[in-house]
């Protein structure tokens, strides 16, 4: 078992099939309600099929503490010196708007879904009935975490933001022990925002491989790029950060997508994906009018029988319809068998 394509709702997450596009909401609903509301609205707008929330509260993925290691690095470019506690009580989206958050995007034909960070997350978005699940990068090594999840028989998708390739493993054995092979990891840095040059998409393909899953790209890099080049190593799940506007700040505003990006998001990995083909050179059929156009061999001026072939009378020329342009030292210096004009295709009964 293992890469097999999987379905979402009306969607099916697999290699032949437009990637699956997730806009993730996270913090930048900004404590209001109606804003996370109008986010979903333009998520599905954009042409995205899903739009991923977060499920804990400060209690439930810290502690009220303000000890060193509770507080992040002063040095970091977006919360630098903020305690985790007061982070994580600004960006969390609270419990009681899921359901209604969870029945607007469904109005609007999106797959809701979302990140838990405990048990009782997870028992709250069974109960709303969520169709798949969403393990941070940070949350890989939670053992416990991933076997409740897995036990809902929901695919999964893992972020390996900060992970090595043994925690990935270890990760991906445990859902498997649990029966769940629908499996998705995707290639993250856990920075925000993200360097392209830490993005390492090469490992795309090589997690696909190690570990016989779907692979994507959760990306934390400004704009669109990465996510498009990720589509041509083979990702086939892209979630992106989205808000309405960076202008109105927010936690995550910074690397967010606004909705004319996340438009262009949806477009440009479509195409990237209709772009891969096959590995097989041949002409496609939309070539065939080209391939008609292509040079060979013709009579370019009037020729009697007996004259000889030069460069004044034949010429490599387009459309085709001649001996292919390669014979031409074959034919060079030879003698017309009849009168030919200007025009006519040189086939081998001419000579």
């Amino acid at each position: 078992m293992g890469k097999q394509d999987f379905e979402v709702g009306a969607h099916t997450v697999g290699a032949d099939h437009r990637p699956f596009i997730i806009a993730e909401m996270s913090g930048n609903h900004n404590g209001d309600l109606q804003r996370a509301l109008d986010i979903i609205d333009m998520v599905a707008d954009s042409g995205a099929q899903a739009v991923k929330f977060q499920t804990y509260t400060a209690d439930t993925i810290t502690i009220n503490s303000g000890r060193p290691e509770f507080l992040i690095s002063k040095e970091h470019p977006l919360w630098g010196g903020a305690k985790l506690y007061s982070l994580y009580e600004q960006a969390h989206t609270p419990w009681e708007w899921h359901e209604e958050m969870f029945n607007r995007a469904r109005a609007k034909g999106l797959i809701p879904f979302s990140s838990p960070f405990d048990a009782t997350a997870v028992d709250l978005l069974e109960s709303l009935e969520a169709p798949l699940y969403k393990i941070a990068s940070l949350e890989i090594g939670d053992l416990e975490l991933l076997r409740r999840v897995a036990r809902t028989g929901k695919p999964m998708i893992l972020s390996n933001g900060a992970a090595t390739i043994s925690d990935i493993d270890r990760a991906v054995r445990t859902i498997r022990a649990e029966g769940n092979d629908q499996i998705t990891v995707l290639a993250c840095t856990s920075s925000y925002p993200a360097s392209p040059s830490e993005s390492n998409l090469r490992t795309i393909p090589v997690m696909r491989d190690a570990f016989d899953v779907q692979v994507g790209l959760s990306d934390h890099t400004k704009g669109i790029g990465a996510a498009v080049a990720a589509v041509a190593l083979g990702a086939t799940v892209i979630e992106k950060h989205v808000t309405l506007s960076r202008a109105d700040g927010g936690v995550d505003s910074d690397f967010s997508l606004e909705p004319n990006e996340l438009m262009d998001l949806v477009t440009e990995t479509s195409t990237a994906q209709l772009s891969l083909g096959s590995a097989v050179l041949r002409v496609t059929g939309g070539e065939e009018e080209s391939q008609r156009l292509r040079r060979s061999l013709y009579v370019v001026d009037n020729v009697k029988a007996g004259d000889t072939v030069t460069t004044a009378n034949v010429r490599s020329i387009r459309p085709a319809g001649g001996l292919e342009p390669s014979y031409y030292s074959v034919v060079q210096g030879r003698t017309f068998r009849s009168d030919a004009g200007a025009g006519t295709p040189l086939s081998w009964d001419l000579i």
